[in-house]
């Protein structure tokens, strides 16, 4: 992993990030449980702009540090000794952090290495696909045995992936599961079975690198993800017209020359992401 992932940062801080074959990879780095504070939400904030307007960054992939949690969700202890105000304005933050990883146009994966509850399931809510280590962990919004809700996407995000009644008796109840019933749920895209962390990360990656130049069309993947993440939001005929506006923006891309040339002359395409 070291050698894929050059350190780019001499501090890491709370949130490690490292780019290396079109991929950053973003690590959550408070263990044992690698929960969120404002700084830690701060950091990650700033490493999704980073991967945003770096263009040599195709695909994103968040994960945890350790073995055991990917994460626990917001830092109990530090919500307890603040203000109703700070919360408040900590919880706006998180959601605007989550919602700028889940509208950037580029591919975001979540490697889930460990325990996913809490606030650390809503970040993976935000993420596009969702992939997770075997018999490696729980995952659930327990927030109700806090006498709260969700309160970063949870309560909205997890309602548009397993359904209104589905979501509420998850949430009522507080509820943890293992990942083979978060992939019956929808919330698992794929379970991978490894040893180590180091080859489950390594599964990821490769599964992660598929998705760049010159494998796929990498403005196309950003395009799709827009169309979907946009379009599901809004009435049906505005979503169909941002799909054929998108679509015509592809259709001047190197790329669409590429694929389709590709497809005429019956030779893969070499794609460049332009």
């Amino acid at each position: 992993m070291a050698s894929q992932f050059p350190q780019t940062d001499p501090n890491p801080g709370l949130v490690d990030y490292r780019v290396a074959e079109g991929v950053a990879l973003l690590t959550l780095n408070d263990p044992p449980a690698n929960t969120y504070s404002y700084d830690m939400m701060q950091q990650i904030d700033a490493c999704i702009l980073r991967a945003r307007m770096d263009e040599d960054v195709q695909v994103v992939v968040i994960t945890g540090s350790g073995e055991k949690f990917f994460c626990a969700g917001a830092n109990i202890q530090m919500l307890s000794s603040v203000t109703p105000e700070f919360k408040y304005y900590f919880c706006l933050h998180a959601n605007e952090t989550l919602n700028r990883l889940e509208q950037t146009p580029k591919l975001v994966i979540a490697a889930i290495n460990g325990h996913c509850v809490g606030g650390g399931l809503e970040v993976a809510m935000a993420a596009d696909i969702r992939i997770a280590r075997r018999n490696s962990g729980k995952m659930g919004l327990p927030e109700v045995s806090l006498g709260v809700l969700p309160g970063t996407g949870g309560t909205q995000r997890l309602a548009r992936i397993v359904g209104k009644s589905r979501a509420i008796e998850l949430m009522a109840t507080g509820e943890l599961f293992d990942f083979e019933v978060g992939r019956e749920l929808g919330l698992i895209n794929r379970l991978y079975v490894a040893d180590t962390i180091e080859s489950f990360m390594e599964q990821v990656l490769n599964y992660a690198r598929q998705f760049t130049t010159p494998n796929k069309a990498t403005r196309a993947v950003g395009r799709i993800k827009r169309a979907v993440q946009t379009g599901t939001e809004i009435p049906f005929e505005s979503a169909l017209a941002l799909e054929r506006e998108l679509q015509q923006q592809l259709f001047q891309s190197d790329d669409a020359k590429e694929g389709l040339d590709a497809y005429v002359n019956k030779r893969k395409a070499q794609f460049k992401g332009k």
